[in-house]
């Protein structure tokens, strides 16, 4: 072929020769399940009443014979077939009903289709020996009797061709063979209506057998319409109601759950508790690592907490790092903490993310019924706030609503609505706390503090208001006044005087929130130089992304960046690495035992150290004791904040304390 692909022609099918077609119309259909099994389903009706026509034809004829034709034919062979046809019948009638294999129906109808063409062969050879003792009463008598046998068998048959086929072709074709060669007109007559009538059933019965097989076709394309509408309808329901990534009830299956469990233990009074998971360090993975990464870490952690979650438990995913739990079954309050420690327990487990390990842990706060809420939407709202409480002030731990979570959130929505209503530009003011340099012990900075003084509800502080305002949508307009109000305080000051100003996560979350801060700078007249704008690690591990565009729109102006409360979340040194920070500040609750404390002295030690190698600048937050400070100044920190030098001031008390401020000066408050 010199190393060329030769290309054959395709060769077409043969189409079976019109002899084999003819052939076919006599045998059963085996190629088709289920056109197999609809005609045994109709056979097993129609052949009890087929073997009950041939029974009384049998005893007709031999009545009509009994005086007439030898006893053999007028009685044994009648009975003969009367047996025979009884047994049938009984066989038959005993099938009605049951529930048979494809193989076995095909063998019935294989057993049916021979046993036709046996039985009228028989019939009609006995009808022809028979036919010629009889006188033209007898003989009109077994031509009626056989055709009208003929007709009904014929009909009884219909759904299975080939068995109807052999007998119109067994007993019509001979029998009007048969009329025509007695040379009589009146049977050549009936001969060839015979024929006629024959030829008339043939084309009725090839319809009806294609109707009949069109129909089964039918059948079996709408069930698999009807098989594919509840594939789509299961994949509807599962899209719906199931989580994409995880296969775990998603929000809506959730709350469908939830409203379905209140509603029966409303009836029963039976106790069953909610429950809210909170991935705590999931972001910093995701944002890390990538989505892939975290799409993982989330299917594992669903994982092991599906594998905890016994039959009373329902476990969904509402969103996020945010999963769901219904627990029935009259729990205790000692069962849902120690639910919660299994499950806070299984979530701290380290996730393989390839050449290294992830490590997170849960926040997890539950509500119960009747005890939290009597409606369903109450009773997640509690859930909700206990988690709240469990990620602000027991972080990695679980949370159980109480009557004094519901004090609180009374006084929240006290606070909230005071808040809705209060002229912030008159009740919020700004204090100022000193930040001392630990090497020569001057005045640097001052951290500007925020305070409300409300007219109904007295002086709140900021660890009360803030968190509610962040929680309404209130924080931006705070913040904007905080800022303004600072900055006009920094501007009575000497040049080198810096101020740091405390920046919430949603201030910087969206693009308008770091436009109104950069306004706030442009329009104060201080040069953004001396700003230090602390953010949280919240800030950061919420959405890092927008929170590094943040961060350079603010260094582009000028501005410097500290992190605030270091070591407290779930920042990574990776993040730290990557946002262009000017300070880090040391969390109080590292320094308040540091005299007193190893681990703590230990960890201060670790983390100035971080911030020389990284050419940070540190800041130690909450001194308090001579100790502290002489500890801290030992280690080599930057910069010290505390009471140890003085409590928060108002505005017109801090050129008084830079008036005196000298090298050294200490105020211990």
């Amino acid at each position: 072929m010199n190393g060329r692909f030769v290309r054959r022609p395709q060769v077409e099918p043969l189409s079976p020769s019109p002899f084999v077609r003819l052939i076919n119309l006599f045998r059963v259909q085996s190629d088709n399940t289920e056109l197999v099994r609809a005609q045994f389903d109709a056979l097993s009706k129609q052949l009890p009443l087929l073997y009950l026509i041939l029974a009384s034809t049998s005893i007709a004829i031999g009545i009509t014979y009994h005086d007439i034709a030898p006893v053999w034919l007028s009685l044994y062979i009648p009975a003969g077939f009367f047996m025979i046809c009884a047994v049938r019948l009984w066989v038959w009638f005993r099938r009605r009903g049951k529930t048979v294999s494809d193989e076995q129906a095909l063998k019935h109808l294989k057993l049916t289709n021979l046993l036709a063409s046996l039985l009228t062969a028989s019939y009609t050879t006995y009808g022809l020996i028979i036919y010629q003792y009889g006188d033209a009463y007898a003989q009109s008598a077994v031509a009626f009797c056989l055709a009208l046998t003929v007709i009904g068998c014929i009909f009884c048959l219909m759904s299975l061709r080939s068995a109807a086929l052999s007998v119109i072709l067994i007993a019509n074709a001979p029998f009007s063979i048969f009329l025509l060669m007695q040379g009589h007109t009146a049977l050549r007559a009936v001969a060839i209506n015979l024929a006629i009538v024959s030829i008339a059933m043939v084309f009725i019965l090839m319809v009806y057998y294609r109707e009949f097989a069109n129909m089964v076709q039918s059948r079996k394309d709408l069930i698999c319409k009807q098989a594919e509408t509840e594939r789509l309808s299961d994949d509807n329901f599962r899209i719906a109601n199931l989580d994409s990534l995880t296969d775990l009830p998603n929000r809506r299956r959730f709350f469908a759950a939830l409203t379905l469990t209140f509603e029966i233990c409303h009836k029963s009074g039976d106790r069953f508790a909610i429950g809210i998971v909170d991935l705590d360090g999931f972001k910093p993975v995701n944002d890390t690592y990538g989505h892939a990464t975290g799409d993982r870490v989330l299917v594992e952690a669903g994982r092991r907490l599906q594998d905890l979650c016994g039959a009373n438990i329902i476990l969904s995913r509402l969103g996020g790092d945010e999963f769901g739990l219904i627990v029935t079954g009259n729990p205790s309050d000692e069962d849902l903490m120690a639910l919660g420690k299994k499950l806070g327990d299984v979530v701290r487990l380290p996730y393989d993310i390839g050449a290294s390990h992830a490590q997170i842990s849960a926040c997890i706060g539950f509500a119960t019924f009747p005890d939290s809420a009597n409606t369903p939407d109450g009773l997640f709202e509690r859930a909700d706030y206990a988690l709240y409480y469990a990620k602000r002030h027991l972080r990695g731990q679980t949370v159980l609503f109480s009557q004094a979570h519901e004090k609180l959130i009374h006084e929240h929505s006290v606070v909230e609505q005071a808040l809705q209503a209060a002229d912030l530009e008159c009740e919020l003011s700004v204090v100022y706390q000193p930040i001392v340099d630990a090497r020569t012990g001057r005045i640097a900075a001052f951290e500007a503090l925020a305070r409300w003084q409300s007219p109904f509800l007295g002086a709140i502080g900021p660890d009360r208001f803030i968190p509610i305002a962040e929680r309404a949508g209130l924080i931006r307009p705070m913040t904007k006044i905080l800022i303004q109000k600072a900055l006009r305080a920094a501007a009575t000051w000497p040049d080198q005087m810096r101020i740091s100003i405390n920046l919430s996560a949603q201030d910087i979350a969206v693009a308008e929130g770091v436009v109104q801060i950069i306004a706030c700078v442009n329009q104060s007249g201080v040069d953004p130089k001396r700003i230090d704008f602390e953010i949280t690690e919240t800030s950061i591990t919420s959405d890092f992304i927008q929170a590094r565009r943040a961060i350079d729109a603010l260094k582009a102006l000028g501005c410097g960046i500290s992190l605030d409360d270091f070591g407290t979340g779930y920042s990574s040194l990776s993040h730290v690495h990557k946002l262009p920070l000017d300070k880090i500040k040391v969390d109080k609750s590292f320094i308040s035992d540091i005299d007193t404390n190893p681990a703590s002295f230990k960890i201060v030690r670790s983390l100035i150290v971080l911030c020389q190698d990284m050419g940070l600048t540190c800041v130690m937050e909450g001194v308090e004791t001579e100790a502290q400070y002489e500890i801290l100044s030992e280690l080599g920190g930057d910069y010290i904040q505390g009471w140890y030098f003085s409590k928060p001031m108002s505005a017109d008390l801090v050129l008084r304390y830079m008036e005196q401020d000298q090298p050294d000066r200490r105020q211990k408050a």
